[in-house]
């Protein structure tokens, strides 16, 4: 028996209320008069938990009382008339002897007699927490994408639709097209239209149409990336790989792209090196004794020349271990130079001119500016301005550019015989040419002018000081 009497009391509204709420699958609840008495169907019952079936037939803050707080001006209003509907209400709940967060959607709707005073409440409800957790699971998971994505070392971004809509894309990516562009909902052929008569979109479509993924390394691409939209062109490592729904459709593409323009150069320079490194460990017999005709024809006796050239073999020694071990030790342009100089230089009758600041080196540049200083060194003595005696080298250094951001070296040769360009490349032409490893933006420029060779070294201050 509830405060609402014998069944066969109850009002029509109450009873066609109680037989839609019995009848249905949903779950439903019924809370009446004035003492808000509590009916629900089998639906329910399974949300009140350990609450079922004493609450049932008791007052509405019986069943919820933990809740209350939150529940009461819900009620209040629909028994005032004003009914209430959410998609997602959260709740910490008691219900099973522990808190829990719980999430429901709901309508409370006042119920009426013909006068239209109101006789209680009805709702329709759904619990919605494991929807909610697992859209929150999904949602986490996919910020966690996302933070990787941003991480990642190379340019990521994702295209939707055959169109190839772009949908994300993380920092490097848009730091390899070109900062600035306005791509997010628009397609590959109108964000990036340089890529069109490339042949991309034709790879696109083929991965979106075969959902076999597209992979390359070191490929050309001309983008306009620079701060005119100037033309540049890179090497891209670059896969397109497809994605899929549920049912294993195509439904976009992740681009992964990473610029490999730099780390191309490098390995260039870097093979150059070391064929280099064979070319002088065969050379060294024709150096050594150029250092010994170079001494003892300015040495006065032959303890003086012993002693020199016990020196200059010491300090050519010490040349090629810095040479093999990559600059280790060095700190400093200054320093190399010294080195150089203490080599193929003379005490007694100096032969070069140096000069520039005393700049910090990275251990890559400073192994093939080493490299490159001996390559002329080794030269000028042989064919150039210090195999004459009057021949000079001026050699000087410093920091360049309308930003202070280029190194620049400059070695000059004065004095010495007529010079003229060589009909072939050499091993150390080619190393000379290669510029300075680990250093972006190198360049090096050689003239072979009648006066004497000239020969002008750049490349970005910053990597050239960063170690590696």
């Amino acid at each position: 028996m509830t405060p609402l009497g014998p069944r066969e009391d109850w009002s029509v509204e109450l009873k066609t209320l109680t037989n839609v709420m019995l009848g249905s699958l949903q779950p439903m609840l019924i809370v009446w008069g004035p003492s808000q008495t509590t009916f629900y169907n089998d639906g329910y019952a399974q949300m009140c938990g350990n609450r079922h079936p004493a609450a049932f037939g008791r007052p509405f803050r019986d069943l919820w009382h933990d809740i209350w707080d939150q529940v009461d001006s819900i009620i209040s209003a629909a028994y005032a008339g004003h009914g209430t509907a959410m998609d997602d209400i959260e709740f910490t709940m008691h219900r099973k002897g522990y808190a829990e967060e719980t999430h429901f959607a709901f309508s409370y709707t006042p119920v009426r007699d013909p006068w239209g005073t109101v006789l209680g409440m009805f709702c329709a409800c759904t619990e919605i927490t494991a929807q909610v957790a697992m859209a929150r699971k999904e949602r986490t998971q996919r910020e966690r994408f996302m933070q990787v994505f941003e991480l990642s070392p190379g340019g990521i971004a994702m295209l939707v639709g055959p169109d190839h809509v772009f949908d994300y894309a993380n920092e490097e990516y848009y730091t390899l097209i070109g900062v600035g562009r306005d791509i997010i909902g628009k397609s590959v052929a109108e964000a990036v239209v340089e890529v069109v008569r490339q042949g991309f979109i034709g790879i696109l479509d083929t991965v979106y149409r075969t959902g076999e993924p597209f992979i390359a390394r070191s490929l050309p691409v001309e983008l306009n990336r620079g701060p005119e939209g100037e033309k540049q062109r890179r090497l891209l490592d670059l896969v397109y790989q497809p994605m899929r729904d549920d049912i294993g459709q195509v439904t976009g593409i992740l681009v992964q792209a990473r610029d490999v323009t730099q780390l191309r150069a490098d390995e260039e320079r870097q093979a150059v090196l070391s064929h280099e490194l064979g070319h002088r460990l065969k050379n060294q017999l024709a150096m050594v004794q150029a250092i010994a005709s170079q001494t003892l024809r300015s040495s006065q006796d032959i303890s003086t020349a012993r002693r020199r050239l016990s020196e200059r073999i010491t300090v050519l020694s010490e040349a090629h271990d810095l040479i093999l071990e990559g600059g280790r030790g060095v700190s400093s342009v200054r320093q190399l130079v010294a080195q150089m100089t203490a080599l193929h230089d003379d005490l007694h009758n100096p032969r070069f001119r140096v000069s520039g600041p005393d700049l910090k080196i990275g251990s890559r540049p400073s192994l093939s500016l080493s490299l490159i200083l001996h390559e002329l060194a080794t030269n000028a003595l042989k064919h150039g301005s210090l195999s004459a005696s009057s021949g000079r080298v001026d050699l000087s250094w410093r920091v360049a550019g309308e930003k202070r951001d280029r190194f620049e070296m400059v070695w000059v040769e004065k004095g010495g015989p007529s010079v003229s360009a060589p009909e072939t490349r050499g091993s150390g032409t080619r190393l000379i040419s290669a510029g300075l490893n680990g250093a972006a933006d190198s360049l090096v420029e050689i003239e072979f002018d009648c006066s004497g060779v000239r020969c002008r070294i750049v490349g970005d201050l910053e990597s050239f000081q960063k170690e590696h």
